[in-house]
Formats: structure tokens, sequence, C-alpha cells
């Protein structure tokens, strides 16, 4: 039985490194641009994305900690913040005393709104623009893997 690793080729670290500068890039840039266009994260911009294509703008927070991959205290502090914007409510479930729903408020809403253009611009410019039309088929392919 062999336990020695199997290491990186010189080329599979190439790609390894390039991959992981790459992701580290693009969420700083998203986040840089959330930041100065709507005062949140890109973290907090995803919840609001997912809440606002959720059934009544609304999911209850175990689902919502599952969506963004945050741990369920990590999700409290970030709700908490939307909660203080207005962008956000919390809402007891009536099914299960533990439980409870984050509901996009319509104030959530509307920042979402005036700040989708802006960050589907950040996406387009730093990843879309940048590939041809194969290349981004070819991206989609292996991220899907």
């Amino acid at each position: 039985m062999n336990d020695e690793p199997r290491w990186l080729t010189a080329e599979e670290q190439l790609v390894w490194r390039s991959y992981i500068e790459a992701a580290t890039l693009l969420e700083d840039h998203l986040d840089r641009q959330l930041q100065r266009d709507a005062g949140m994260p890109h973290v907090y911009y995803g919840l609001l994305v997912k809440l606002a294509e959720s059934p009544r703008r609304r999911l209850r927070m175990t689902e919502l900690a599952k969506y963004a991959k945050i741990t369920r205290s990590r999700l409290s502090h970030a709700v908490a913040r939307l909660e203080k914007n207005g962008w956000v409510r919390r809402e007891d479930c009536p099914s299960d005393k533990r439980g409870q729903f984050t509901i996009l408020t319509d104030e959530g809403y509307e920042v979402l709104r005036r700040t989708a253009p802006g960050h589907v611009n950040a996406v387009r410019q730093a990843v879309f623009d940048r590939l041809t039309p194969e290349q981004q088929k070819s991206l989609g392919e292996i991220m899907r893997t």
C-alpha cells in the first residue's frame, strides 16, 4: 500500500495556482465594486439575490446558510447587518419554534435592483469580456464538473 500523495505536476501546480489567484482577484474586484456602490460585501449581495429569487422573497435561515456555504453564526451576523440597513427582516417559523425565515424587504429589493447593473458590468469586465465565446463555453463546462 502506497501512502505517498499524488503530488501535482509542474503543469498542474501552475493551473492550480492560476485558479487560486484568479478566484482571489475576482472576489476582491467584486467586493470593491459592491462596497463602493452599495456598502456591502459580495457575500451579502449573494444573500439578497438568493432571497429575491425565492418564493415570496423568503427563505429559512438554514437554507440560506446552505446556499451561501457559510456557517450559521456568520449568516446570523450578515443577516443582522442587512436587517440594520432595513434590507431584510426575520420572522419566526410558525411550524418550528427554533426556525426563522429571512425575508427580503421592499427596500432591500430596491437596493438590489439599483446595484445589479454595476455588479453585472463588473462581472462582465472581469470575466466574460476577457474570454472568447469558446473559452466561455469551456469555462462553463469546467465549472459544472
